[in-house]
């Protein structure tokens, strides 16, 4: 944005030395309408007229210091500011934030702050807490080739043409209802 504002005050410069709009569109390498605004801001309001107008949009709620102290409480965890587990959801991030600064958000839009902090969305995995390893080990190793399906084990192959144990497939070796039997 300075770099914008350093064009703006040469034009000025310009135009306060008697240089026309269209010398200072080539000299600046802007488009005629850019220079032609310049101009008449320049004339309304001198050098002041062109200066940054500053930060479009809403301020933030937070500022870096407060966003600072969120991030310090976020990386402690969770347990540490009275939550049962270590998983920070998005409510319990913002009834953090709402703690620390007195600054409610809705859960839903602690997702930008997070964001803003580079934090990325992390999934613990899903597992019980009464998982036996070792049991579920021997139960793959032993029961579970017995009770497995394999695409040839009982029953008739599929109906499809283009699968290889296809009944209406002549080069597939599947037994049908037809099979031996000439159609009429």
């Amino acid at each position: 944005m300075a770099a914008l504002e350093a064009r703006r005050f040469e034009a000025a410069r310009l135009f306060a030395r008697g240089t026309g709009q269209a010398a200072v569109m080539r000299a600046l390498g802007v488009s005629r309408q850019t220079a032609h605004q310049w101009y008449h801001r320049w004339r309304r309001g001198g050098r002041q007229g062109l200066k940054a107008v500053g930060r479009l949009g809403r301020k933030p709620r937070l500022d870096r210091r407060q966003l600072g102290r969120v991030e310090t409480a976020l990386l402690q965890g969770p347990r540490r500011h009275g939550f049962a587990t270590d998983l920070w959801t998005l409510p319990r991030v913002a009834t953090v934030i709402a703690r620390l600064t007195g600054v409610r958000y809705h859960p839903g839009h602690v997702w930008y702050l997070l964001r803003g902090l580079q934090w990325s969305l992390q999934r613990p995995a899903r597992r019980a807490r009464e998982r036996d390893e070792a049991a579920i080990r021997q139960w793959v190793s032993r029961r579970w080739p017995a009770v497995k399906k394999t695409p040839a084990a009982n029953g008739p192959g599929s109906s499809s043409r283009t699968k290889a144990g296809s009944r209406s497939n002549p080069s597939s070796g599947a037994l049908g209802p037809r099979a031996g039997t000439r159609p009429s």
